[in-house]
């Protein structure tokens, strides 16, 4: 599952992608561009790692974030929606994690909740990495990112 495959699939299909890192702070979206032609498929990627950017780019709902944390499914999921209804993108990838060293609010380091959506679906996926600095988790959890949208953009063909 790979930056190259999803390129194909939604250039193929003539289909946008949007991001909005978090704790990624932008790594997905340079994975994606680091593959020509990105241009053909990627609408619109931010990163939104303040609560207030979440609310006035993504529209996350100021009570999710106040109910169940910034870090949670919730938002991953209202993030990822945001983006396919505000930004016009077909499919939608969003992260919101705690990278550490230290845990934040009680989650441990290498938490990320990571929301999928496209027009018709929404998914969330907790994800823990075992990696121990902020660099390796970070790259772990684009990995893993990049995987389960694949995995996505494949179900939603079917």
């Amino acid at each position: 599952m790979s930056v190259e495959k999803i390129a194909e699939i939604l250039t193929e299909n003539n289909l946008k992608l949007a991001v909005a890192e978090s704790c990624t702070g932008g790594l997905i979206s340079s994975l994606f561009t680091d593959v020509a032609g990105a241009s053909k498929y990627i609408e619109q990627n931010f990163v939104t790692y303040s609560a207030a950017s979440k609310i006035a780019i993504l529209g996350v709902n100021p009570e999710t974030i106040e109910r169940f944390g910034v870090v949670s499914e919730e938002v991953a999921k209202e993030m990822a929606q945001g983006l396919i209804k505000r930004r016009g993108a077909d499919f939608a990838l969003s992260t919101t994690g705690v990278l550490g060293p230290e845990a934040q609010g009680g989650i441990p380091a290498g938490t990320v909740f990571i929301g999928l959506a496209s027009k018709s679906t929404t998914k969330t996926i907790k994800y823990i990495s075992n990696e121990k600095t902020r660099i390796a988790i970070k790259q772990d959890i684009a990995r893993f990112a990049i995987k389960v949208l694949c995995e996505f953009i494949e179900s939603a063909r079917v």
